[in-house]
């Protein structure tokens, strides 16, 4: 096919139910790129020689020298089948586990997905990852079954063989729909019978019988999977450029053979062979030992073509072959030294991959407007909100989104899915234009102008007597000719300078955008909504009908912005467009001021914003940055900006102490990350600290037998209570800690007395808190707004959530230790939304509770108020679990019980302190509403303003409450942040490790290094298995990300190549060993000797942090000082 025209892609834009919007997803090197180039050729982009080596759609350069995709890109292809033509926008995404934020800005995008797997390597760990995103934006999967010429020519399988690898293959990626499948449909039902216990009252008094099946045997999941009968999957070989579907070969073959296509199509697909006699497709040749249509008709021709091509390079056999197919292949192709590329060349004329691919693509994936409407009404859910709670109007944007409308009238919708940043002069309005006729008669003038001054002067040096005697003549015209040359040299000087000066200083973003309703055009005024931007609450402000080109009331969350550019995305190449409608996926100049990374973009302020991308990686390497030269930090700061922009998954963050911080996903992303910044964005030397590790603080319950495995006798116990008498004298004054690990601490001005104790809360609650920090947060909101007499609207939804949150902590927290614990929560923490927990145990304080939210339907009995200076408590309990005693790192898992607070304080003092406190936490909350981060990435040591705030506040207000000691209420926190640490430091404390799992894929021979690598950086195997029909053995390990800097490079090093593993953060472990052990019984002292001093991982980890942050850290910087012995004398 030849190149397409610009003007036949704008007029295919038109046509929306002839679009197709796809992305190519896949494991890292499963051929994607390859596939794509292969696909891209297809359109004369690119030669189809060169597709496969070319890798077109990576077109930054670390991508092409690492060989693997880093980032998504777009193209538009044409494909023509029969009478219809199609418009194909193709994204490319990654398949490192690094960069799956990528994946999640291309899949929102589409309505369909070509997913790729690897023949020999079958499904792997970022495999089922794209599959579960695909799942969950609903977006429909077709299957490529790529490098099926590694079963011939690597494994050397028999037609036979790699059919029953291929069967297998298939069976693995559709077990993973199906496990996605299963999973739904249980929720649904369970949801369902929960409605319908709610509605109805129980009258059968017999045993409740649950039938977990039956919800899967009634839903219809027969188009889910995955099966060539159905024309929803592809064997290809991308580098060789061919492809297939059953539905070619039953189009080969019902000609030859005389039975129907639709028969063929049924039948070369499962345990079906030709009774070569009754001249019948008959079923049963597993059975019968007889060889599968599959195997016959198919494989077998395949394989020999590469009999005779790669293996044997028959050059009789290829010419009959060649023949037969009615082929043409030139000379020059027989004679190439490479049998690859013959075999290219006779492929890509038979079974061209992209015709099947592209076929497949048009006929099983959806156009734009046949998008579901669950889909639509998922996409515009946002946060906590059902769509049915969404205003009527809102509402009524559904129906645009379903037809995918084009009119004048329909609304404009579109969603920015990612930034990306763009060389100047990429960009179509910076090339240089074609010429027209003026422009070139006036350039060819110009020329001859030139051309004849030269040969004047030249003349004129030969015979000067001659010159002379015309000198005014010349003298005359030269001036002409030179007022000319001067004119015509500035205006071309005007139009290629000027520009780049400007460009020099700003980098150009383009918004990677879908159309989803209306018509997007250059110049359009259009509204940019934020991800907190609420509807209702706009169309209560703005005046009925407005548009963004008016002058509005400024709203939360809302901009009005000109849609300064429309780019047609060409992979490596922008195209400038006009407009552009509904269904296409196109490129927007000019946004960079208005969106950070992904938007809604909208002419009604009607429309709720796009729910956030699902991302699958969390960032979790962090580095502080700094330039060389000091000087140049402003360019730093700058630099640091685009690149937050410009990175789906980067965050940037500026700690306490004053330093910049980088976090990333892995060690691949943070070195693309580190040269962005080095070489596009701060264009300045800078230099990087070794990755910041984040840890975690945490209390065990007292272990049962100490270092030795002996049980802990009454030696080891009269220890630990000398251990106590000394430590008691470590704790400062108005400090009292018993036995049991009660600690009562006293303010300096003896006005209040606080006991607290510090318990370890059970595994399962600390994870539970983790996952439900968006519905503590929701909680939080909610009491908060209760104390300023507001309501917050809160969707059903989110109240069974709730409930469903409480009667799990209420499953796990079982026993008399927990009794009524999690009716008496006071607050969660840090940033009031964390997994550590305060307790209110005083006796006859009630409070409000933080479940208030589920109690507003049920009869109130009485109000419930807060006790004075109550916020300076949750202030001081945030500020203790966000830094702890061990390395001031954030603590988890940990729950602090409030069991005494007596204040003797004058009662007019203390209310006004407690209003004020107040208006400070509120302050806190919304500081941390704003800044929402991921679990592991959550460590920004800004301790919420709470604290402070109240300080401020209270000295301007008068110091009414404050004496010598400062403001009561500030006192207050200091006392309970001490008395946090001290209950804490009174448990056995430990560190806790974030993990990573690894999945490593290696051949048998390099299993034992593999191993040796683990064990030498902490790793623990989980466990490892053999994959059918290959000597690969799939190992999967957890590792500390402490432990993981290098680790890819030493395992590649270490195998030849041969295992290379993925990275993916899984959980926080508690580090066994105690940082502040010493040996204490004889066991111990025989055992480990009286120093101790072999290797203390959890010291080691410890230490490491307190150097970083410049605490103080107890360590003998010289062990033996005595003067230093010379082997030899100076002479």
């Amino acid at each position: 096919m030849g190149h397409t025209s610009l003007e036949k892609l704008i007029r295919l834009q038109r046509k929306t139910p002839n679009i197709r919007n796809i992305c190519i997803l896949a494991h890292v090197d499963h051929g994607k790129t390859t596939l794509a180039d292969c696909l891209v050729a297809s359109n004369g982009i690119i030669s189809t020689r060169l597709a496969g080596k070319m890798r077109y759609l990576d077109s930054r350069e670390d991508e092409q020298i690492r060989g693997i995709t880093m980032k998504s890109s777009a193209i538009s292809l044409h494909y023509t089948a029969g009478d219809s033509e199609y418009l194909i926008n193709l994204i490319d995404s990654p398949g490192h586990v690094d960069f799956s934020s990528e994946v999640s800005t291309a899949v929102r995008l589409c309505d369909g997905a070509i997913v790729v797997v690897d023949a020999v390597e079958g499904v792997c760990p970022q495999t089922q990852a794209v599959l579960r995103q695909a799942w969950l934006e609903n977006i429909r999967p077709v299957l490529v079954v790529n490098k099926i010429d590694r079963l011939i020519v690597e494994l050397k399988l028999s037609p036979q063989e790699a059919y029953t690898h291929l069967q297998k293959i298939l069976e693995q990626v559709n077990a993973v729909t199906g496990a996605l499948f299963t999973s739904k449909v249980l929720e649904e039902r369970a949801v369902k019978e929960a409605e319908v216990e709610g509605g109805v009252p129980e009258t059968s008094g017999g045993e409740q019988v649950y039938d977990w099946s039956a919800g899967l045997e009634e839903t219809d999941d027969s188009h889910l999977y995955f099966s060539p009968d159905q024309g929803n999957v592809v064997f290809a070989s991308a580098i060789d450029s061919w492809g297939f579907s059953i539905h070619q070969f039953a189009q080969i073959y019902c000609q030859k053979m005389g039975i129907r296509s639709e028969v063929l199509q049924k039948t070369l697909w499962g345990d079906f062979y030709l009774n070569a006699k009754a001249k019948k497709i008959m079923k049963g040749a597993q059975s019968k030992g007889k060889k599968p249509l599959f195997v016959q008709l198919v494989l077998d021709n395949i394989w020999s073509l590469y009999d005779a091509v790669v293996t044997r390079r028959d050059k009789e056999k290829v010419e009959k072959m060649v023949a037969s197919l009615g082929l043409k292949v030139t000379a020059r192709d027989l004679r190439h030294s490479d049998p690859k590329v013959l075999l290219s060349a006779i492929c890509s004329q038979w079974l061209p991959v992209s015709q099947a691919v592209l076929s497949m693509v048009c006929e099983m994936l959806p156009s734009p407007s046949e998008m579901s409407s669950e889909r639509v009404e998922r996409l515009m859910s946002v946060g906590t909100r059902r769509f049915d709670s969404l205003p009527e109007k809102t509402q009524q944007l559904k129906q645009a989104f379903l037809e995918c409308a084009s009119e004048e009238t329909a609304p404009v919708i579109v969603f920015v899915s990612k930034m990306f940043a763009v060389d100047p002069k990429s960009l179509p309005q910076n090339k240089q234009r074609p010429l027209t006729q003026e422009e070139i008669a006036q350039r060819r003038e110009l020329a001859r102008q030139r051309h004849a001054e030269r040969q004047a002067t030249s003349q004129s040096a030969e015979n000067p007597e001659s010159a002379n005697a015309g000198g005014t003549q010349t003298a005359t015209s030269a001036n002409n000719t030179n007022t000319d040359t001067e004119a015509l040299c500035a205006q071309r000087e005007a139009l290629t300078v000027k520009p780049a000066e400007e460009e020099e200083e700003k980098e150009h973003f383009v918004a990677f955008a879908r159309v989803y309703s209306g018509v997007v055009r250059r110049g359009q005024r259009v509204f940019v909504l934020g991800p907190k931007y609420d509807p209702a609450l706009a169309l209560r402000t703005l005046p009925e009908g407005c548009s963004a080109d008016d002058a509005l009331p400024s709203i939360a969350h809302l901009a009005c912005c000109t849609v300064e550019h429309l780019y047609l995305l060409m992979g490596r190449e922008l195209e400038e467009l006009e407009e552009v409608p509904a269904g296409n996926v196109l490129g927007i100049g000019g946004m960079e001021e208005f969106i950070l990374k992904s938007a809604t973009v909208s002419t009604s302020p009607a429309c709720p914003p796009f729910t956030p991308l699902n991302f699958e990686a969390t960032p979790i390497v962090r580095v502080a940055v700094e330039p060389k030269h000091p000087s140049e930090m402003p360019k730093l700061v700058r630099g640091m900006r685009l690149l937050n922009q410009a990175d789906p998954c980067a965050e940037v963050l500026i700690q306490e102490t004053g330093e910049h911080v980088l976090v990333t996903a892995g060690e691949v992303h943070l070195q693309r990350c580190l040269d962005d910044l080095r070489e596009r964005f701060a264009k300045i030397e800078i230099s990087a600290s070794k990755p910041i590790i984040p840890f975690r603080e945490t209390v065990i319950r007292p272990p049962k037998v100490d270092m030795v495995n002996e049980d802990l006798g009454r030696q080891q116990k009269v220890a630990v209570i000398h251990q106590a008498k000394e430590e008691q004298a470590k704790y400062s004054e108005g400090v009292q800690v018993d036995s049991s690990g009660l600690v009562n601490l006293t303010t300096p001005n003896k006005m209040a007395t606080i006991g607290v104790r510090a318990v370890p809360l059970p595994e399962e609650v600390t994870r539970l808190l983790e996952g439900s920090s968006e519905l503590i947060r929701t909680m939080e909101q909610f009491s908060l707004f209760a104390r300023e007499g507001k309501t917050l609207e809160i969707s059903q939804k989110t109240l069974e959530e709730i409930q469903d949150f409480k009667s799990k902590l209420e499953g796990h927290l079982q026993g008399r230790k927990w009794r009524n614990a999690v009716e008496s929560i006071w607050a969660f923490g840090p940033r009031r939304c964390g997994p550590n927990v305060l307790l209110n145990s005083v006796e006859g304080y009630q409070r409000p509770s933080v479940w208030q939210c589920l109690e507003r339907e049920k009869e109130k009995p009485e109000a419930v108020t807060l006790r004075d200076f109550d916020n300076s408590i949750v202030s001081g309990f945030q500020l203790a679990t966000l830094s702890g005693p061990m390395c001031e790192e954030p603590l988890m898992g940990v729950c602090f019980s409030v069991e005494s607070w007596e204040m003797k304080l004058a009662s007019q003092f203390a209310q006004q302190d407690s209003t004020e406190e107040e208006t400070t936490s509120h302050q806190g909350l919304e500081a941390n509403n704003k800044k929402t981060s991921a679990a592991p990435a959550s460590e920004v040591s800004e301790p919420g303003g709470s604290s402070e705030a109240g300080g401020g506040q209270n000295r301007r207000k008068g110091d009414a409450a404050t004496d010598c000691y400062g403001p009561f209420s500030g006192q207050l926190i200091a006392a309970m942040k001490e008395a946090c640490r001290c209950a804490f430091q009174a448990k056995p404390q430990r560190l806790m490790a974030a993990m990573y799992t690894c999945e490593i894929m290696a051949t048998a021979e390099v299993l034992g290094r593999v191993y040796g690598v683990l064990s030498k950086r902490e790793g623990r195997v989980l466990n490892e298995e053999m994959k059918e029909g290959t000597d690969m053995f799939i190992i999967r390990a957890v590792l500390p990300v402490a432990e993981s800097f290098g680790f890819a490079d030493e395992m590649r090093k270490r195998t030849s190549g041969l295992a290379s593993p993925q990275l993916v953060f899984s959980h926080w472990e508690v580090i066994s060993s105690d940082p502040f052990w010493v040996p204490t019984t004889e066991e111990e002292y025989l055992h480990f000797g009286e120093k101790a001093d072999s290797a203390n991982q959890a010291l080691k980890y410890m230490n490491a942090v307190r150097k970083r942050k410049g605490l103080y850290v107890e360590e003998k910087i010289v062990e033996h000082a005595e003067k230093q012995r010379t082997l030899s004398k100076n002479k």
